[in-house]
């Protein structure tokens, strides 16, 4: 019953910030979907709650909440602390170095942070907090907004680099 109520909220939140956010230039994808699992973890519901909800606000270089905006590790940062009390590194490296389960492309669930080298350089340069079926929600660049993307767009799939599980059914990740 509470996992059919998640899901009912979570189709609510994705479509009540379709209707508040402008029109994507990107490719349209389908909601998200969520299925229940043996490793289901109520946490990274409520990481993956926190984060659509915040589709809009504006990307700002530095920014960690929602009144000042957000750069991508400053949103993951925040969505995390907020929605499952785990504070994690400030910067996208720092992320990338703590201990946690890194996690195959195709073995992605919902929260798990993934991270991409964005200048063709091979270090990490962005991150966004997967959401499910292929999509992700990050704050991508000046003057855009936090937004949904999906990871197989051309330009994310080339630039992926890996992904790491903070949440499991068992603990959170311990920073080094």
């Amino acid at each position: 019953m509470q996992m059919s109520i998640r899901l009912v909220g979570l189709a609510s939140l994705v479509f009540l910030a379709a209707c508040s956010s402008n029109a994507p230039v990107h490719e349209p994808m389908p909601a998200p979907r969520s299925t229940a699992s043996a490793t289901f973890n109520p946490l990274a519901d409520d990481v993956l709650f926190r984060a659509i909800g915040l589709v809009g606000t504006p990307y700002v270089w530095g920014g960690n909440t929602p009144s000042s905006g957000f750069d991508c590790s400053g949103l993951i940062g925040f969505v995390y602390n907020d929605a499952a009390g785990i504070q994690l590194p400030r910067t996208t490296a720092q992320m990338l170095q703590m201990k946690g389960q890194t996690v195959a492309r195709n073995q992605l669930r919902s929260g798990d942070i993934i991270f991409f080298s964005t200048a063709g350089h091979g270090r990490v340069s962005h991150a966004g907090i997967y959401v499910g079926d292929g999509r992700f929600v990050h704050a991508p660049s000046s003057g855009g907004t936090v937004r949904l993307d999906s990871v197989n767009a051309k330009y994310w799939s080339k630039a992926y680099l890996q992904a790491k599980r903070v949440l499991s059914s068992e603990t959170v990740v311990v920073n080094p």
